[in-house]
């Protein structure tokens, strides 16, 4: 698909990160873009990063909206319409996510559900909602942000992923379902599964502001890390949360992929009508290994080559 100015992109999650990334290089190209987030002031300051490099006439405008909520997506939409005087538009990208619901037989259902939610309603309903829109442009595309754990349903055996490895599973399903449905009903309408690799975003810092810093989430994460070997066990809930938000800031800024890396590998990829996008070559390399064990995959000696390749791929050693 093309991407050109005058086109109208939707982009959910458009706060921070490589939602904030993706809205600042398409307005760059004329593209005008509604983001939604649940942050007001974070997409502020996204709208202000966008404007003061987009072309005059360049609209961008944002909407607070829950993406696991579809009456708030539908309200979201009817705006759109509304800023951007519109029937149509050319590209939507369901990239709203966070992290969270780790432990299915033991862990919080108020968590776990709260993450599918976000990760895979957000993109259900995103779709449901503007896939009209994009069926009466001349030429759309959705993309739907999935993850290397939509096809690694693991952090490592001493962790339980489930809530996130499900959502993002079933995102990378139901777009390579689209493909066929597309081609059948909406033929000028295509797909794209990205799947990203450790990418520099808040995700984790934004779940924490999720959930809050909740007891019990702060009792579960100390449960993790006294597992991991660390010598937490005895440490006050200050330090604790201290210790999360230390860990999501390092996440954001030792990534190998930075946000905006990620965008433009994102919006490449759609340009030259590719329906999977891996971002960053600890994706690329994780998919290899996977798709060359998968039996193992979830064994140890499988997460330990992998901790040891991920290592390599972001020291260089």
């Amino acid at each position: 698909m093309q991407i050109k100015a005058n086109q109208i992109a939707v982009v959910t999650g458009g706060g921070t990160g490589m939602g904030r990334e993706l809205a600042r290089q398409l307005s760059a190209a004329g593209v005008h873009v509604a983001i939604c987030d649940v942050s007001e002031e974070n997409m502020a300051q996204t709208r202000e990063l966008c404007l003061a490099q987009a072309p005059a006439g360049t609209r961008v405008t944002a909407f607070r909206a829950n993406v696991s909520q579809e009456a708030e997506l539908i309200a979201f939409r009817d705006a759109v319409k509304s800023e951007h005087q519109t029937s149509h538009i050319n590209l939507l990208i369901n990239n709203a996510g966070i992290g969270g619901g780790g432990g299915f037989v033991a862990g919080d259902r108020a968590d776990w559900e709260r993450t599918f939610g976000v990760d895979w309603f957000g993109v259900y309903y995103g779709a449901r909602t503007f896939m009209p829109m994009l069926v009466a442009s001349t030429e759309g595309c959705i993309v739907n942000v999935s993850s290397v754990n939509g096809f690694w349903a693991t952090l490592g055996p001493g962790v339980s992923h489930t809530a996130y490895a499900a959502a993002k599973f079933a995102v990378k399903g139901f777009t390579e379902a689209l493909i066929t449905d597309l081609r059948l009903n909406a033929p000028h309408v295509t797909c794209a599964v990205v799947m990203p690799g450790h990418i520099g975003t808040s995700i984790a810092l934004n779940t924490y502001d999720v959930f809050k810093l909740s007891p019990a989430h702060i009792a579960a994460a100390r449960e993790r890390m006294v597992k991991a070997g660390a010598p937490v066990a005895d440490l006050p809930d200050e330090a604790i949360r201290k210790l999360l938000h230390q860990r999501g800031v390092e996440f954001r800024d030792n990534a190998p992929t930075t946000a905006a890396q990620a965008a433009t590998i994102i919006l490449d990829g759609v340009r030259a009508g590719r329906w999977r996008i891996l971002v960053g070559e600890d994706a690329e390399r994780l998919d290899k290994m996977v798709r060359n064990d998968p039996e193992g995959a979830y064994e140890a000696p499988f997460a330990e080559a992998w901790r040891s390749a991920a290592t390599t791929l972001r020291t260089g050693a």
